[in-house]
């Protein structure tokens, strides 16, 4: 079906904002900016339109939790639903499922494990209606597993995957993300480690990596995401899939460190609760740091001439242009349908749907560039 008019839910939002920014370029489109706050959408889309915006431009209230949830979304006809409005953990499918009922496409920024990885559960649901269901259209696994993808031709043999993101501490940022991250402060999850699957526990064993002359030594702590279990199916035979993130100011950083110790104490049950007081203590140091973040991703195993080799893909974001990351992968896939060239049905993460150089088209003009580098022996 044509796709020409596309519903954000959170469309007013740290992320939301950022797509209807991109797609408002487009022409013979309508985007509806969609949330609980009409004042806010209505007012993102002046300022739109203010900037030249091409698209035609609507706000539209809906909760996703009212129980007339599928009513107000039939009546908004929507040809595609992108769905930013997270945290993801502890969410339902409800969205999606209503997406299916009336007949259009889904797409979601999710970053939780479950959330993502069971979205499959929609797949016949999906593919009954001809209809594109998509999980995880983000910086992980859409862009990480895009990035690894041009990379397994120059491998024999796939080992390890190794990866990160140091976002920038000026770079802005909403709580719902940090909501989704205390949720699993200090609890345990499972990730493949030498072929086995091993706990560990969320944001702890902190460590230090160099991301580049650019963005300089940051600390990292481990963080639950989807990638953790697809990956080791996807790059079969693949035995380590190990990723982590972390805080630019070592004192927030190795305060979550700590919060996530009390955690695994049993100290305190779940961070969540304390997202609003954590979240404004937060902000009182945003003026600190920088606005440059980063992404790595390290790959070691046998290349074609079955040498030991380890490659490094390292991405750089200046500018406070860091939050845009995480939206390019349902930007591209938005554009993608718009255009008529993703004929993909059903559900699934979002793995491998796009290529490095169309992420390029949409990095490129914000300043986001990458390097890749290769060490043989």
């Amino acid at each position: 079906m044509d796709v020409r008019r596309i519903l954000i839910l959170g469309g007013y939002g740290n992320f939301g904002k950022r797509i209807a920014e991109s797609l408002a370029l487009l022409t013979g489109i309508t985007v509806t900016v969609a949330g609980r706050d009409a004042g806010k959408a209505r007012q993102l889309c002046r300022d739109l339109s203010a900037k030249g915006a091409r698209a035609l431009l609507e706000e539209a209230v809906v909760d996703i939790n009212d129980e007339h949830f599928i009513d107000e979304l039939g009546a908004l006809s929507p040809d595609l639903v992108i769905h930013t409005g997270g945290p993801f953990q502890g969410q339902d499918y409800r969205v999606a499922e209503a997406c299916i009922a009336v007949g259009c496409h889904y797409i979601d920024l999710a970053d939780d494990r479950r959330f993502v990885c069971d979205i499959v559960a929609l797949n016949e649901q999906a593919m009954q209606r001809n209809l594109l269901v998509v999980s995880g259209a983000s910086s992980v696994p859409g862009l990480s597993s895009t990035v690894i993808d041009s990379l397994m031709d120059r491998f024999s043999r796939l080992d390890e995957i190794d990866f990160a993101i140091a976002p920038g501490n000026r770079a802005e940022r909403g709580d719902a993300t940090v909501r989704g991250i205390l949720s699993y402060t200090g609890h345990p999850f499972m990730a493949f480690r030498k072929g086995e699957w091993v706990e560990q526990y969320g944001w702890m064993s902190p460590r230090r990596l160099h991301f580049g002359d650019v963005v300089g030594r940051r600390w990292l702590a481990n963080v639950d995401i989807p990638d953790l279990e697809l990956f080791p199916e996807r790059y079969r035979p693949v035995n380590t899939v190990r990723f982590q993130a972390g805080l630019e100011l070592p004192l927030l950083h190795f305060t979550m460190v700590f919060m996530a110790l009390l955690a695994k104490m049993g100290l305190i049950r779940d961070w969540s609760v304390f997202t609003k007081p954590i979240f404004n203590g937060g902000e009182f140091f945003r003026g600190l740091g920088t606005d440059i973040g980063g992404m790595q991703i390290n790959l070691s195993g046998l290349g074609k001439d079955h040498e030991p080799q380890r490659i490094r893909w390292t991405l750089c974001a200046e500018n406070n242009v860091g939050p845009y990351i995480p939206t390019l992968s349902a930007i591209i896939l938005a554009k993608k349908l718009i255009a008529g060239t993703l004929d993909a049905t059903g559900a699934r993460p979002c793995l491998g749907m796009y290529t490095l150089e169309e992420f390029d088209v949409e990095a490129s003009p914000l300043g986001i560039h990458h390097q890749t580098e290769r060490e043989i022996g």
